[in-house]
């Protein structure tokens, strides 16, 4: 079998090369999204090559959904790869579960060499074996009963049929290695004992599909998580087994919860897909999710993704565990929120209003209806059509009070029906009765009907509304400068909600008519 060359091209300065190496077993999480960004962030660091490998060997949970949704959310942040299953490139394929016939010559290779050997034993007698060695306190390694089987043994067990796995001969001996976070880390073999690396002849298992894939595809540094860290030792046996050279390695601290226990579904949302469901921006999580272990080492928190790129390094992660902190994220999101020109913000925003059918797209069935240059939305309810220009208006009065886009529809809801529908006693401001709620109502009647479309502006209105409420104040026996006796049953009869973006704001975007009509609705309510 070929054996590796002192030195390999990837092992020349500046030839870095780094692979993300999720399992479609599950839809890309917190944790490992924090792998993918920061393997990348390290390979466009150094000019390297950064590789997409799906290990996709557990044939029962691997599943296509959950590799659409890893590739969709690592897209989502702005993470790209240079070799993939979409990318094939030199070192491919990049599914574990095609590469079965490179496994199958290392696995020859080390049976051939009495590095590795068919082990027979039962699941019963495993289990047996465990259960002694915990009774009498020692570590629950395999005894190495069959590495003593002569070749006549095993191919008799072969030709019958009996299962098997392939276990690696674990050499006694201390591994050490210098991990670039951790620093030098160390493993008694020991405590290992011949782990194994194939069950039967077809399906290598992780540890020695991984060794094998980091070689052939000349990974020059492996950054995962520090889960891994007992992995590590494993393959880094089997890399001088098959002659291979041992990559650099990073293992990235542990995501915790408030807590500080480990980080999991009964503390929220974990996925990455289901941040972004909820209206989390990719600019934000990017910067969160790079600030769980890492500091650049300055106060400066803010940092687009092309800034990390430049600022990123391996000696800045931290080796404790990073806390995840959900007001952190939603803070960030809000300011990138704010920071988002609106008319990409509208954008973002559409798909969570036609979620909970505010509005509805154009669809080709109602091209008739509405003319092939008509308007792009319609909202549902009346059937009315709605500009993308008025949409950007009702979103950028809103904008400054989002945490996450999911917020906006119940915020902004009013605007999409023909009747809103609350409690009267939501347009009572402080001690108001009916009979000054509806003096309120006839009061901002007259007035609003009385300005021209052309004055139907947010700064005209309250420059109109602001002195006609003062004067109305003195009159209802309220307190000087208390403009609320007339402005505050003015925005509930407009919105139904106790709390909105301004009245005025609201008026302009609403419309004269639709205006006249809720002042109308309102003091039907009373």
């Amino acid at each position: 079998m070929p054996k590796s060359e002192p030195e390999f091209e990837f092992r020349k300065p500046g030839a870095i090369r780094v692979r993300f190496a999720p399992s479609p077993t599950g839809n890309l999480h917190i944790g490992s999204a924090r792998t993918g960004l920061f393997n990348f962030l390290f390979a466009r660091k150094n000019q390297g090559i950064l590789i997409l490998r799906l290990e996709d060997t557990d044939k029962e949970r691997s599943k296509p959904e959950f590799e659409k949704d890893i590739i969709d959310s690592l897209k989502a942040l702005g993470i790209e790869w240079d070799e993939g299953p979409d990318i094939e490139a030199d070192f491919g394929p990049y599914r574990q579960s095609k590469r079965t016939e490179i496994y199958k010559k290392y696995l020859n290779q080390l049976l051939t060499e009495k590095k590795a050997y068919h082990c027979f034993c039962s699941q019963e007698d495993l289990e047996a074996q465990k259960q002694y060695f915990l009774s009498i306190g020692q570590a629950p390694i395999y005894n190495g009963k069959c590495s003593n089987l002569t070749e006549k043994e095993v191919k008799k067990n072969l030709k019958e049929k009996k299962d098997f796995v392939i276990r690696f001969k674990v050499p006694k001996k201390k591994i050490i290695f210098k991990d670039l976070i951790r620093g030098e880390v160390e493993f008694d073999t020991d405590l290992i004992g011949d782990f194994v690396i194939s069950k039967g002849q077809d399906f290598a298992l992780y540890n020695f599909a991984c060794a094998v894939d980091d070689f052939e595809m000349k990974i020059s540094h492996v950054i995962r998580g520090e889960d891994h860290v007992s992995n590590t030792p494993k393959q880094i046996l089997l890399q001088e087994a098959l002659g291979f050279p041992t990559p650099e390695y990073a293992h990235l601290p542990l995501i915790l919860a408030p807590d500080r226990t480990k980080l999991s579904k009964r503390h929220g949302a974990i996925a990455l897909s289901d941040f972004l469901n909820k209206g989390y921006l990719s600019e934000a999580l990017v910067n969160f999710i790079a600030f769980l272990g890492w500091n650049p080492g300055i106060e400066r928190e803010i940092y687009s993704l092309a800034s990390l790129i430049k600022e990123f390094s391996l000696e800045r992660v931290k080796k404790g565990g990073a806390v995840f902190n959900i007001k952190r994220l939603d803070f960030l999101n809000g300011f990138y929120i704010r920071q988002k020109p609106i008319e990409s913000l509208t954008k973002e925003c559409i798909p969570f209003l036609v979620k909970e059918k505010l509005i509805k797209e154009k669809g080709d069935d109602e091209k008739a209806e509405f003319g092939s240059e008509g308007p792009e939305f319609k909202i549902i309810e009346t059937k009315q059509e709605i500009e993308f220009e008025a949409l950007q208006k009702i979103v950028s009065i809103y904008k400054e009070r989002l945490k996450k886009l999911s917020e906006l529809p119940k915020l902004v809801d009013f605007f999409f029906k023909e009747r809103l529908e609350y409690n009267k006693e939501l347009l009572k401001w402080k001690s108001q009765s009916d009979e000054n709620i509806i003096a309120s109502i006839d009061k901002l009647t007259g007035v609003l009907s009385n300005i021209e479309d052309d004055n139907w502006t947010k700064e005209k209105l309250e420059e109109i509304l602001a002195k006609e409420a003062e004067a109305f104040s003195a009159q209802a026996g309220g307190r000087i400068g208390d403009r609320g006796y007339l402005l505050w049953p003015l925005r509930v009869a407009l919105t139904g909600k106790k709390a909105s973006a301004t009245p005025f704001e609201i008026a302009e975007i609403l419309g004269k008519e639709k205006v006249l009509k809720r002042l109308e609705q309102a003091k039907e309510l009373i």
